[in-house]
């Protein structure tokens, strides 16, 4: 296990330190400065928060109205990714076209998380328009894995799980379509949870999409639920947007036992390869789970035509985001995105229609494996990570891939139907590099989600981290 040489504060967990500020025992001035420091160590090595706005962060003023709500963060720094807008701030999305793009209005999910204590200092690095998997852009760079500098920190929300990694921040916002959020979370062995459509309200012109997901990213399960109940609740202007739960999700965290039942899919049906050492790692967490009460059977629900109905509701997504983007934006796409935008102009109304049903009867049988199951198992992603400079894996458990997006086909399930869906860490790989699980849960199941996940962190031995980045030789 890679040392920590950052400032105490930054090793300490996002539910200590909000309580260290909710009993004014430390300041945020004094977090801002913790933070500061932390990037000023790592970040020549892993460039994971490229835009920072301490002076805004310092100027911030808590409203005290929402002081007794269970997501109050009560002056904590946090990261937001770099797709996000951030009023006064340099928002690029990772593209040359919006390079000195700076928003005079927050997205409402900003305006949510500041109002509940949050306190924005950076904007962490994605790919362009978060396409990929792997976090790299012509604006800022690439970031770099933080257990090992030579490898791909996973994509889209690179920075964000790298930023929480190395101790940069506490708690930071990640997004998700493909395991834009679930990806980096597993290659640098944090928390991230993909929640439910309108669980967290979010602005956009297709506001009534519900593929693409905006979700918390976190050292832990139980500052990962913080996170969430900062994250959750209605919000007027997002029309899919629904009230939090009676009970916060920090409760379920807490009342989290091993008693589970678990359906594990390792390959999905056959629908996924997988390496050899990732099956092993995996079934490694299972006979530990078991260990500590829970049941597991090795199954998985029929998911017809899964691949196609994936790539035709993100091609939907990708026509309808850029139906009117100017030629001085869309010249600088990279390939890949270039080719997901004609995908998608493409499109017929019976490829649309076809998608819709098939989408259904996918959920349908999801929910009913999961009305037998608490959670469904499976891998993140069907390898370790592979070196930064491949911008996408071409070989997994012997298959050639053929598409950027192959390799990460154990993500389309959770955005196809709308489960809840998270990466947990499960121990190290025989390399010493973080090993992460996907859980799904039921509709709007982030509660079960949570717990289940929290009962994989006690039965591995997690949290992990912050640790200082390893510089590859």
């Amino acid at each position: 296990m890679p040392e920590f040489t950052g400032p105490e504060l930054c090793a300490k967990s996002a539910v200590e330190v909000v309580d260290l500020l909710r009993k004014g025992d430390v300041s945020t001035t004094e977090l801002i400065d913790a933070s500061l420091t932390r990037m000023t160590q790592v970040e020549p090595v892993v460039n994971a928060t490229p835009v920072i706005c301490e002076d805004r962060a310092r100027a911030s003023v808590l409203d005290p109205s929402e002081v007794d709500h269970p997501g109050w963060l009560a002056g904590l720094p946090i990261g937001i990714k770099d797709l996000t807008a951030v009023a006064g701030v340099r928002s690029t999305s990772g593209t040359k076209g919006l390079a000195d793009n700076v928003p005079k209005a927050s997205n409402m999910l900003v305006e949510r998380l500041e109002a509940r204590g949050a306190v924005v200092l950076g904007k962490t690095n994605t790919p362009e328009f978060g396409a990929g998997g792997n976090t790299f852009n012509e604006v800022f760079g690439p970031t770099f894995n933080a257990w090992n500098s030579r490898l791909n920190a996973g994509g889209s929300s690179g920075g964000a799980a790298v930023s929480l990694a190395t101790g940069e921040f506490w708690l930071s916002h990640g997004s998700d379509h493909g395991g834009s959020l679930r990806t980096p979370a597993a290659y640098n062995g944090i928390v991230g949870l993909r929640p439910s459509p309108g669980r967290v309200a979010y602005g956009s012109a297709a506001g009534y999409f519900i593929e693409g997901a905006q979700g918390p990213m976190a050292r832990s399960v139980a500052d990962c639920a913080l996170f969430l109940d900062a994250m959750a609740g209605y919000e007027p202007r997002s029309p899919i947007s629904f009230p939090a739960p009676d009970q916060p999700f920090q409760q379920a965290v807490a009342r989290a036992d091993g008693r589970l039942r678990i359906g594990f899919a390792p390959d999905l049906g056959g629908f996924a390869p997988v390496d050899a050492d990732m099956d092993r790692y995996l079934r490694r967490a299972m006979a530990a789970v078991q260990a500590g009460g829970a049941t597991v059977e090795e199954a998985c629900p029929d998911l017809p035509d899964l691949e196609r109905t994936y790539h035709t509701l993100r091609g939907m997504m990708w026509a309808t985001e850029f139906r009117d983007a100017p030629a001085a934006l869309t010249g600088h796409f990279k390939q890949t995105l270039r080719e997901n935008l004609a995908f998608g102009r493409a499109l017929t109304m019976d490829d649309i229609a076809l998608a819709n049903l098939n989408r259904t009867m996918i959920y349908n049988n999801l929910k009913a494996f999961l009305d037998v199951h608490d959670v469904l198992a499976l891998p993140v992603v069907g390898n370790m990570p592979h070196a930064q400079s491949e911008e996408w894996v071409r070989q997994v458990g012997g298959q050639t891939l053929t598409g950027y997006m192959d390799w990460l086909r154990f993500a389309f399930l959770a955005t196809v139907t709308g489960m809840p869906a998270m990466s947990v860490p499960v121990g190290l790989s025989d390399d010493g590099i973080p090993v992460g699980l996907q859980l799904i849960g039921p509709p709007r199941g982030e509660a079960k989600l949570l717990a289940a996940a929290r009962a994989f962190e006690v039965a591995m031995g997690g949290p992990l981290g912050p640790i200082d980045p390893v510089v590859a030789g």
